[in-house]
């Protein structure tokens, strides 16, 4: 009995004293660093620097700028020359107006003078005829329509004369006006053409 006693009183003994160097013994310190043999460096992050990425986007967006900033001054440049066109046409067909407008005048001018003269030739002729004798108003009338009909020719001759010389001048500003329209589209043209290189 006191043999059996003794074995558990050991036991208990050895089974504290095991519990104690547990307790006592200090517990490994948990790792922090990468291990030597990993592919990161310990000193490297692995995040992407923000500023890098702040960096490339600026970029681009200075690329993207300038590319706007050429395409607006090839704009504005387009635009200035097609505008300088415009009113060059506009300054030429005022002009040829102009020029047409005291054309036309000058021509109906002589046009009226033209059929006045005839008018007062026809007057005076039949005035003559009027005042002949009986015997001879045959002959007076027979001059008379001879001058008439002078009279009459004379004024549309130079009717269709001052309608040559208006046809003329309007000849002449229909192809100024063309020219300077086919300028201005030829700008247009180009300032199409340049926005698209």
């Amino acid at each position: 009995m006191n043999k059996l006693l003794a074995t558990l009183i050991s036991g208990l003994f050895a089974a504290s004293a095991f519990a104690q160097t547990t307790a006592t013994q200090p517990s490994q310190p948990v790792r922090t660093t990468p291990p030597i043999n990993s592919t990161t460096p310990a000193n490297q992050s692995s995040t992407v620097d923000p500023s890098m990425n702040n960096g490339a986007m600026s970029q681009r967006g200075m690329n993207a700028a300038g590319t706007t900033s050429s395409a607006t001054d090839a704009q504005v440049e387009a635009d200035k020359g097609v505008q300088k066109a415009e009113e060059k046409e506009a300054k030429v067909d005022a002009k040829a107006d102009k020029k047409m407008n005291k054309a036309a005048e000058k021509a109906s001018k002589k046009k009226s003078k033209a059929h006045q003269k005839a008018a007062d030739k026809e007057a005076k002729a039949n005035e003559k005829v009027a005042k002949a004798d009986a015997a001879d108003k045959p002959k007076a009338e027979a001059k008379a329509e001879k001058k008439i009909a002078d009279a009459n020719y004379d004024a549309t001759k130079k009717s269709i004369k001052a309608d040559e010389k208006l046809n003329k001048v309007k000849a002449e500003t229909d192809a100024d006006k063309a020219k300077a329209h086919a300028k201005t589209e030829e700008k247009r043209a180009e300032a199409a053409a340049d926005m698209k290189k």
